[in-house]
């Protein structure tokens, strides 16, 4: 099976040299997932000298579902990656904004603050970083299935278009950090994804970037039925517009996007404000489907997670993308340990696990139950209203679903 290795073109990724990966020697690392995590961690991985592929079933560079928003907790560790943030000119976002339903708003500092890129940009750019570091980056490509037997695992893949061209890669080991939902949590059997519809399950989730005159230093969260909607600036003068919110509200709308913000979200005065007075410039927007908060497992078939395969922290939270890229950190950590001699892969199962909980285990609780408390109308007006008067619990609630810069 011949396969091109990704090489950078005017600074897009483009099948040209092929090889053989049958006479290829087994690799250290298979990377499942070129998000940001999957991404992050090839480069720490390839840097440190172990032979590494990464699988994307997109063809870089393409548009996500994400707020674009990311704490200034992951600046330094993005710049030491290799991404020139400084040199972007990128919005550093100190404000939040939260409004209710009926338009009742409030406004707070954001403690540590973020900045606003899209995910276009940024992983397009770390994927060109990989490659320039040796990362075998194989995109429009899917992992089928895989195996693990005598230390190694084998890889069934294809391109994401002909799942009948199966081909093999071997590695000693598996990063799963294919996002939300995969075929393989599926195949798998997954317990999120056995779960019933329930409040923290069955989402969608919706993005635009627009041109706008919203303030460039806030991020705003505006809050509709069953749902939440929030707005940021990232590069180029361009806003990311992106909601959150139930199948059932789509189902509701005649399964019409346009239909449902119209019944929907317009009944928040600020959301109606913003869709009515901006420039849409993506065309149709970006959508994805079946977006769970479910606890995940963060080990399967001694397939480490990291991302959002290991655990999604309820967008309203602003901090998912920060924990991706410091999953990655921890990740690695412990495999350089295993590659080292020092652990074994069950020590390095079981110490991952833990130090992930460490990290990240309260910012999810906290992020439920956050969650949990918006999206029905009354209750949201009635808990924005509640809080406004409470600038230090709304600066604890931050603080409980953010980090230190790592």
């Amino acid at each position: 099976m011949e396969v091109g290795i990704q090489v950078v073109n005017n600074g897009k990724l483009k099948n040209s040299i092929s090889v053989s990966l049958e006479n290829l020697t087994t690799y250290d690392i298979a990377i499942i997932g070129g998000g940001l995590s999957g991404l992050s961690l090839a480069i720490q991985s390839a840097r440190a000298g172990y032979k590494t592929i990464l699988f994307e079933k997109e063809e870089y560079p393409f548009h996500r579902v994400c707020g674009e928003y990311i704490s200034l907790e992951s600046w330094n560790f993005l710049e030491d990656l290799g991404v020139p943030l400084s040199d972007l000119n990128l919005p550093i976002i100190k404000k939040l904004v939260v409004t209710a339903p009926n338009g009742k708003s409030l406004t707070h500092n954001l403690p540590l603050g973020g900045f606003g890129i899209s995910r276009h940009k940024l992983d397009s750019m770390l994927a060109v970083i990989a490659q320039k570091n040796a990362v075998h980056v194989l995109d429009y490509t899917k992992v089928q299935d895989l195996s693990f037997e005598d230390e190694v695992f084998t890889l069934q893949c294809s391109p994401s278009d002909k799942a009948s061209e199966i081909f093999t890669i071997k590695s000693r080991i598996v990063c799963g950090s294919f996002g939300k939902r995969s075929n393989l949590d599926i195949k798998w059997k997954r317990d999120f994804v056995k779960q019933k519809p329930n409040k923290l399950n069955n989402y969608i989730g919706v993005k635009y970037h627009i041109q706008s005159d919203y303030p460039e230093d806030t991020i705003a969260l505006h809050n509709f039925r069953n749902g939440y909607c929030g707005i940021s600036k990232i590069e180029d003068n361009r806003y990311c517009l992106c909601y959150l919110t139930t199948a059932g509200e789509l189902d509701k709308a005649g399964n019409s996007i346009k239909q449902m913000e119209t019944d929907f979200l317009y009944r928040n005065p600020h959301l109606k404000k913003i869709f009515t007075n901006s420039k849409f410039l993506l065309g149709d927007p970006v959508i994805i489907s079946q977006v769970s908060f479910d606890q995940k497992s963060l080990v399967e078939n001694h397939v480490l997670m990291v991302g959002d395969a290991a655990g999604m922290i309820t967008p309203l939270c602003g901090n998912g993308m920060s924990m991706a890229l410091h999953g990655s950190k921890i990740y690695f950590q412990w495999l350089q340990q295993f590659f080292d001699q020092k652990i074994s892969r069950t020590e390095m199962e079981n110490g991952y696990m833990q130090e992930w909980h460490r990290n990240f285990h309260t910012r999810l609780k906290t992020g439920r139950i956050v969650q949990s408390l918006f999206g029905k109308e009354l209750l949201t007006n009635i808990f924005i209203n509640t809080i406004k008067p409470f600038p230090k619990f709304i600066s604890y609630l931050i603080r409980k679903t953010h980090g230190q810069p790592f």
